[in-house]
């Protein structure tokens, strides 16, 4: 499976550019799943401790918006995350996009949410019940873990019993964290015994950090996106996912 992760701009203006530019590498590599980053189609906004319901509508317009043009990567499969109401409440729902639904499917809603400096996530939309569920991508078996979500490692070693070949992880980190994150999704790979594939944002300015990941099964770093490479797609072996569950240490946990 020919699978693609980015790294995409946070303002608007050079998004436009950006995703013009991931269109046609993930035609020319021949994708078969793009993975975006957490809430793409919008600038950052929990920024503030305080809730702004016109800006919540704004980042709900834009993502509604930007969706009309997922058929764009089309046929490769996307998951990516946005905004979602669902009665009184907001949440943050990881979503799987396939040319042959032509809409949006939410996997979960995101569970585990920072509320620090930078990152109020939690003053802005609700924390979901952990409920985690494989998503079917053609022939592969995807875990979706939302950014924060990836440290919750008992989730990663369950998506392996699940038999998952893909953990899918859009996020939004800092330039200042890149290593530990990487770490975390190379940890997280090894116990599910699957690929590992995350994309995020792009903002020096704004001390976003980039660095998406395709890693192997055993931890192995297959790809990163830098500055000069914001998108870079690699063909897994799905059969290479199955064999690893059968392998030290997953059989023993």
């Amino acid at each position: 499976m020919r699978v693609t992760v980015c790294q995409l701009p946070d303002d608007p203006g050079p998004f436009e550019q950006a995703w013009e530019r991931l269109v046609t590498h993930a035609r020319h590599a021949r994708s078969e799943l793009v993975v975006l980053p957490e809430m793409p189609f919008h600038p950052w906004f929990a920024t503030t401790c305080r809730f702004d319901a016109d800006v919540w509508r704004a980042v709900m317009a834009a993502h509604d918006a930007w969706e009309k043009r997922l058929p764009e990567l089309a046929p490769a499969a996307v998951i990516g995350s946005r905004p979602i109401e669902f009665g009184n409440e907001r949440y943050n729902a990881a979503f799987l996009w396939t040319a042959q639904d032509g809409a949006l499917a939410t996997v979960h809603c995101k569970a585990y949410l920072p509320e620090e400096e930078g990152t109020w996530e939690a003053s802005w939309y609700a924390a979901a019940t952990p409920e985690f569920e494989p998503a079917m991508v053609g022939a592969a078996s995807a875990g979706v873990l939302i950014c924060s979500e990836l440290w919750a490692m008992e989730q990663a070693r369950l998506y392996g019993k699940d038999n998952v070949h893909l953990l899918v992880t859009p996020r939004l980190t800092g330039a200042a964290t890149l290593d530990k994150w990487l770490a975390a999704g190379r940890v997280a790979a090894v116990l599910a015994g699957a690929f590992g594939l995350s994309s995020n944002r792009y903002d020096a300015a704004k001390g976003f950090g980039g660095q998406g990941w395709i890693v192997g099964p055993d931890g192995e770093v297959l790809a990163l996106t830098t500055r000069d490479e914001p998108f870079v797609t690699r063909e897994v072996d799905l059969s290479a996912a199955e064999r690893a569950k059968q392998t030290y240490p997953r059989y023993v946990i």
